[in-house]
This record gives structure tokens, sequence and C-alpha cells, in this order.
């Protein structure tokens, strides 16, 4: 027998035993299938084992042996039990919920309204708004200078009424201004005059109109 033959012979007594593993054992099974002399190998060696095994008296292992093979083993895997129908009704409720508050926290679009100029007629703030006239928002096409003892506030003037505070503006960055209950229906004028640090004391203009626009 050659180096070669004694290898193979090796390799049968190991796979017969079940020890060769991995890729080794599947290289040697797939040899199996195209060489006979190394399958009748295989054979050979499964009749010796097989009758060793005979001749051996069955052993039972003290308990100590099944506990440690307990403890070696791995965790089973949780197994999640299948949602109810019930359950898969409350995911769905709540992922319409959240879908429907991220569409009303959505910000809204806002497009040009009109635009604010000076006593010159020079552009200076443009207005914009969502289709709804809900929200506007006041944007300076130049920063804007104001002392710090003044502060600019924004009016809407309807047609024939008293001019209604919609709050201080921002002088160099764009200013957010909800509407609320306030409309801008109609025909009117939307200025932004000078008032004392905090906005008008009186609820009514007091200083000079710096900017104005009609709707």
């Amino acid at each position: 027998m050659n180096d070669r033959q004694q290898r193979d012979d090796a390799l049968a007594a190991e796979y017969a035993l079940g020890t060769l593993s991995g890729l080794a054992r599947l290289r040697f099974a797939r040899r199996l299938h195209t060489e006979p002399e190394l399958a009748a190998s295989v054979a050979r060696w499964q009749t010796l084992l097989a009758g060793l095994d005979s001749q051996l008296a069955p052993i039972t292992p003290p308990e100590k042996v099944w506990k440690k093979i307990t403890l070696s083993l791995p965790e089973k895997p949780v197994v999640q039990a299948k949602r109810s129908y019930a359950g898969w009704m409350v995911a769905a409720s709540i992922a319409a919920i959240a879908l429907i508050v991220q569409l009303f926290l959505q910000p809204a679009t806002l497009s040009p309204l009109t635009v604010l100029s000076d006593t010159q007629h020079r552009e200076r703030w443009v207005v914009s708004a969502d289709n709804k006239l809900k929200q506007l928002s006041l944007t300076p096409l130049h920063p804007i200078a104001v002392a710090s003892s003044n502060s600019l506030e924004l009016w809407l003037i309807p047609a024939g009424k008293a001019p209604i505070s919609l709050g201080l503006l921002n002088s160099n960055t764009a200013t957010a201004i909800a509407l609320n209950d306030r409309e801008l229906t109609g025909t009117g004028i939307i200025a932004i005059s000078l008032e004392p640090q905090g906005g008008s004391p009186t609820g009514q203009p007091t200083g000079p109109v710096l900017y104005s626009g009609q709707l």
C-alpha cells in the first residue's frame, strides 16, 4: 500500500467513524461516487466498526454529564407568536394615525402674496401665504437696521376698518405669522410700522409706517 492508499484508507476510517467533517467530508463523499475502491474501503471500515459496536455494553452516563451537555447547548430562539387579526388591525390603525399626524405636521407650502415697499417705492419685503390664507411669512429682501429701543410691527388694515396687529417682525430674517381667526379675504393693506420695543402700547400704530402693500 503506497502513501496515497494509506491516506485514503485513513480518510475512509474517519468517514465511517463520523469524525471527518466540513468541506473535507463533502470532498470525500464526492469521490465515493467515482472511485469504487474508495467506497469499498469505507464499507470495510463500517463493517469492522459495526462489529466492535456489537461487543460493547451500553453504559448510562452520570447525571452531571447530561447537565454539562445541557448547559453547553445554545439557547433556544424565542419564537414570536403569530399576531392575531385584532393585532394586525391595531397595527394598521397606528400606522394610519401616524400618517395623518405626519400630513398635518408637514410645513405648509407658501406662495408669494404681495410685496411691501417703502415710501420711495423700493421693494423691501416679500409676503408669502399658504393656500388657505392661514399662515404668512415675511422675508426682508435686505437686512434692516432697527434700534434696540424699537420693534417692527405688522398690521392688517381691512378696507374701511381699523388696523389689526399681526405681530412683531425680525428685521433681518423671515418671520412666520399665524393668522388664526384673522382673515385676509377682500381688499386691504398690509403695513409695517416702527413701534417702541415690544410693539405698540395702544393696539394701534403709533409710529411711522415704513412699508406697505396692497392685498
